[in-house]
């Protein structure tokens, strides 16, 4: 599983590139300037890097990434998960245009910025030339311990957090104590005062059709009686003018089929005068006045109104401020019970170190382990005797990431005591310790191929022979790409692939081709400083492929 194929279209200084990878160990070299490292920045944007307008080549109207992988099994679920075909192969691709507008697609279906992060650590780690630099900073160091040990922190993030949540009530409310009474206090006597009235949802509106049919009930009996008298009880009614109209129609229905239709109609409508009329009787026997009732309502109307113009609300709203006073109540008699909070901040505090004492207890176990390990191969480069060291400082109060800041720390020479990196370490060590850290780190990672951009920076000689042996001893395992200047590490690839520049008019534009034995040589020749056609210089480079 590994990066099989990368296409360019208009990137930077690249018109159009399409170039296979292979598996083992692969370098990248070219003259200064060359663009050897704008394949790693493809391959970046493509996994979800920042877009910007200056990737496009210019005088193009937009630049295009197409990466190629094979397509790990571990990302199956996802990509189903995702709504994206799951295929022998993984295909990753991005646009650029001139505005910095960027789009992506994931096996040919439109993708997000981030579900292609969400992939780039399943497929590529890159380790960059500038990787020493963070040796210096608490957080990467800790981070690359805790990513060394497998330690996820997020369930000590979570209780760190909520310890402190539980923490900071209990201080508030024993600063409060005082002026949270008072509140209590005021909230009681204005929910004593609400529940005189007791409103309910929904209650207001009610009340004002009741008050409005009490108060018009002679009205309403007068009308409904109206209606019973047209239709039922007057010489003419509707309902006899019906039954009129649909006997003479039943008449003559032997004789005319067309009335069966309209004979059917004054049927129904019938039965729904004579359905009216009795529901009219009804209302108007039960329909009594009743002033014991409009008197009560009237009562209890004008409490409503008072009671919402004292408290500035409208009278809809009561029955909810009801609810939120009580509630508010419930929660500042629980900030005034102290010993509720500090029992909730105890109980917050023991979970928060439960979590603690298991990822100190696996920094402690996994910090000997990097110790031993990074210390071991910074023997093979350059530094016999120094020695490294992984030191978990105590912090005076713990905090989301745990109980101890995690510091590197190195000797130079045997004997020497070790001290921070930062101070004791040349820029030359730290990039081999950089080095030595990133090897020994990525036999544990998971990502099928390694990228390494010039991590051999202010190495030389016979070191250098050996980070590219080490390099190629990594290939055997994953795919590795690396970036470098130094022909001894070039002279271990099994692969190499040759950056090259040429002029197009105004412009300058960039190739990458994989080169053969003899070209391989010419190469390593040039990197040597002898130059192509320098005897000595291409002695040595067949010397070094030689080895």
């Amino acid at each position: 599983m590994s990066l099989r194929r990368i296409v360019l279209r208009d990137f930077v200084i690249v018109q159009s590139l399409d170039l296979e990878l292979q598996q083992g160990f692969g370098v990248l070299t070219g003259e200064t300037g060359a663009g050897k490292s704008i394949l790693i920045d493809a391959l970046q944007l493509a996994l979800g890097a920042r877009a910007e307008s200056g990737v496009v080549r210019e005088g193009a109207t937009r630049c295009e990434v197409t990466a190629e992988f094979d397509s790990p099994t571990s990302l199956g679920a996802w990509l189903e998960e995702q709504g994206f075909a799951s295929e022998d192969s993984l295909l990753l691709r991005r646009t650029v245009d001139a505005e910095g507008r960027s789009r992506a697609w994931i096996n040919g279906s439109p993708a997000t910025v981030a579900q292609l992060k969400t992939l780039a650590d399943s497929l590529v780690d890159i380790h960059g030339q500038h990787a020493w630099q963070s040796l210096t900073r608490a957080d990467a160091v800790r981070e690359l311990l805790d990513a060394y040990a497998g330690i996820d922190t997020a369930p000590a993030s979570k209780a760190w957090t909520d310890w402190r949540q539980r923490r900071k009530a209990l201080e508030a409310a024993s600063e409060r104590q005082a002026s949270l009474q008072q509140e209590s206090e005021r909230l009681a006597w204005q929910i004593a005062e609400l529940d005189k009235l007791a409103p309910q949802a929904g209650e207001w509106g009610e009340l004002n059709t009741q008050h409005s049919r009490l108060a018009h009930a002679q009205t309403l009996q007068e009308a409904a009686q109206t209606a019973i008298h047209a239709l039922d009880e007057a010489d003419d009614n509707a309902a006899a003018l019906v039954h009129r109209a649909l006997a003479a129609l039943q008449a003559q229905a032997g004789i005319e089929p067309r009335f069966s239709s309209a004979i059917e109609a004054l049927e129904t409508a019938l039965a729904q005068v004579q359905d009216t009329v009795h529901d009219l009787n009804q209302y108007v026997r039960h329909a009594d006045q009743d002033p014991a009732s409009l008197e009560a309502l009237d009562q209890r109307l004008s409490l409503w109104v008072s009671l919402a113009r004292r408290y500035r609300r409208t009278p809809e709203e009561l029955a909810d401020v009801h609810v939120q006073w009580q509630r508010e109540l419930a929660d500042i008699d629980q900030a005034l019970d102290l010993a509720a909070l500090e029992k909730a901040e105890r109980a917050a505090w023991k979970a928060f170190a439960t979590t603690l004492q298991q990822v100190s207890r696996e920094r402690q176990k996994a910090a000997p382990r990097l110790s031993k390990a990074v210390t071991q191969t910074m023997q093979t480069l350059g530094m016999q005797g120094g020695a490294f060291e992984v030191a978990l400082l105590p912090l005076d109060e713990p905090q989301a990431h745990g109980a101890e800041q995690v510091e590197f720390r190195v000797a130079g020479h045997a004997g020497a005591t070790p001290k921070p990196v930062g101070k004791v370490a040349s820029g030359g060590e730290l990039s081999r310790i950089a080095l030595a850290i990133s090897v020994v780190t990525s036999r544990l990672g998971h990502a099928p191929t390694l990228i390494f951009d010039e991590v051999d920076s202010g190495i030389g000689g016979a070191v250098a022979h050996t980070v590219g042996q080490l390099l190629r001893q990594l290939g055997q395992d994953r795919q590795v790409l690396a970036v470098t200047h130094l022909p001894q590490v070039a002279a271990c690839a099994d692969h190499h692939l040759l950056v090259s520049k040429q002029s197009a008019g105004r412009q300058t534009l960039s190739t990458v081709t994989s080169i053969d034995q003899e070209a391989r040589v010419r190469e390593l020749a040039r990197m040597l400083g002898g130059g192509e056609q320098s005897e000595i210089s291409l002695a040595h480079a067949r010397e070094l492929l030689a080895v």
